[in-house]
Formats: C-alpha cells, structure tokens, sequence
C-alpha cells in the first residue's frame, strides 16, 4: 500500500494551478492590442507633417499613411501581429519622411 503524502499534494495542484494562471498571462500579453504601436506611428507622421515634405519625403509619407490605414483595418478584424508590423512599418516611413526633408 503506497501512502500519499497529502501535503505534497496540496503543493504539486497549488503549483500547477499558479503554473497555468502564469501561462494565460503570458500568453494573452503576447496577443495585446498594439495600442503605443498605433499611436507612435500616429505621432511620427503628424510630426512629418509638420516638419513639410518635399517631393522626396511625399512618397514615404504617403506609404505610412497607406500602412497606418492598413494596421488600422488588421487591428478591427483582430489580427494583432499583423497590425503592430504594419504600425511599426508605418512609422518607420515616417521617420524616414521627417529625416528627409531635414
């Protein structure tokens, strides 16, 4: 007859229970909204705006608003990875606008 040690028990649920709660939160941190992606983006090209493009710059400018629009249409059908790449990207472009007509 094998004899249980009932506290050790208690223990090993207590710690896959915290192990699985750990894990939830981990996961559905990882497939978050990219809400400061958007918004970085947002303000990289508004101070590209306001930093006025040439000709040169347009055409990044452009190409973030196209990719903004982009993340901003994955983020309503939930699709959050691809959102944040396409914010990232987007201000990316933007950078490279404002640095351009710098």
């Amino acid at each position: 007859m094998i004899r249980k040690n009932k506290k050790y028990t208690v223990l090993t649920r207590r710690w896959w229970y915290i192990t699985i709660i750990c894990l939830v939160i981990a996961l559905s941190a990882c497939v978050s909204a990219p809400v400061q992606e958007m918004s970085d983006a947002r303000q990289a090209i508004q101070a590209a705006k306001e930093a006025g493009a040439d000709s040169q710059s347009q055409a990044n400018l452009l190409k973030a608003e196209q990719l903004l629009k982009q993340a901003q249409q994955a983020l309503e059908h939930g699709e959050y990875k691809m959102a944040r790449n396409r914010a990232r990207a987007a201000r990316n472009e933007a950078l490279e606008a404002q640095k351009n007509t710098n």
